[in-house]
């Protein structure tokens, strides 16, 4: 009976199982780091041509440019926070106005057109003509049993937000290290690449940072372009919370939804008001931002991976559906692989059988 290390298979399976065992508990005390991780990764692999760019302007000390890289990285977590609360803080005196004499003169009767909401019209119209009968006091009375699940609910979202802002300072520092050393961390993953899939792995590891680089251009870019315009449109137009507008048009331009969902409200709004020549101006001015994508995507796309544009913008929406955010680079990178995967084995296949046809045919 055979009993060497290759043949026994109790100690192959436990060893299988150990190694198996071990990744897990890895992974499970690495757990609360690796989102942060993922988002480091991709933030180092997309902004790595502006660190070399940095660093080759400060006398090519890479510490420097890690330095520049981090703050420019933190600001990207500040302006957004000071924007909207000085957004707030200017326009808190309208709000409390509005809000108090709401307080005194009551709700308005219901529109006609409520009850005929499909479904729910009726039971709407009801509530809001209770509302209306019972005066503030009867609304505040009504609105009691509610204030505990409202305050845990706020609580809930302060704990959520704190939690998004100790990941984003936890990613920003592993995007510090990750620049510091990213040559190093690049040769390591090569390295496993190449142990794990021969020279397709070493290509597969390339591909996926082209095609988290064509992502950054081609959905990034384009989307902050697209809402720096519409959020211009909309600051000369007048329209009040210009800068909440804009923050909104870029999460909707990155979800791939565009810019109309903000843009369109926002003229009707002007026309409403009777302010023709600026609505005019602002429906024109929305026509940049809204066919720029067509133009500006594909080809920052192309500039960033040589891949088909269908295969990107299905890795985009698809990553988004099924990770969220971080989907956004998680799917394009799955597919891109994938693909070039499929590709290399179907050349190789090609290869072989031309390579066994060419003897008969001599």
């Amino acid at each position: 009976m055979d009993t060497s290390p290759r043949n026994d298979l109790t100690r192959v399976t436990l060893g299988v199982l150990f190694i198996g065992g071990l990744i897990f508990a890895a992974f499970w005390v690495l757990r609360p780091f690796i989102a942060a991780t993922i988002w480091a990764a991709m933030i180092a692999v997309t902004t790595w041509p502006v660190m070399r760019w940095f660093e080759q302007r400060l006398w090519g000390r890479r510490s420097l440019a890690v330095a520049v890289m981090t703050l420019l990285l933190l600001l990207l977590l500040v302006a957004p926070l000071t924007l909207a609360v000085g957004t707030i803080v200017t326009y808190a005196d309208d709000i409390i106005a509005q809000t108090t004499a709401l307080t005194r003169r009551g709700l308005p009767p219901p529109p006609a057109w409520v009850a005929d909401i499909p479904l729910a019209g009726d039971e709407i119209a009801a509530m809001w003509n209770d509302a209306l009968a019972s005066g503030a006091s009867g609304l505040v009375t009504r609105l009691a049993p509610y204030a505990d699940d409202i305050a845990k609910w706020f609580v809930a979202q302060a704990g959520s937000f704190g939690f998004a802002f100790v990941q984003f300072l936890l990613t920003a520092a592993i995007t510090a290290v990750m620049w510091a050393g990213g040559e190093g961390a690049a040769r390591e993953l090569r390295r496993f690449a190449v142990r794990l899939a021969g020279p397709q792995g070493d290509g597969a590891v390339t591909l996926g940072g082209q095609a988290i680089r064509a992502v950054a251009l081609g959905v990034g870019v384009t989307a902050v372009a697209q809402a720096s315009l519409g959020g211009i449109g909309l600051a000369i137009a007048g329209v009040p919370f210009a800068g909440l507008l804009t923050a909104l048009m870029l999460l909707l331009c990155i979800a791939q939804l565009g810019p109309l969902l903000v843009l369109v409200p926002a003229v009707a709004w002007m026309y409403s008001k009777g302010d023709h020549a600026w609505g005019t101006f602002l429906l024109l001015w929305s026509l940049i931002p809204v066919t720029m994508d067509n133009v500006l995507r594909p080809w920052l796309i192309r500039k960033g991976a040589d891949l088909p544009l269908l295969l990107i913008l299905a890795g985009v929406i698809g990553g988004l559906l099924a990770f969220g955010l971080i989907g956004l680079f998680i799917g394009p990178v799955l597919l891109a692989v994938a693909y070039k995967l499929l590709e290399d084995w179907i050349a190789a296949g090609t290869a072989t059988a031309e390579g066994s046809k060419a003897p008969s045919a001599r």
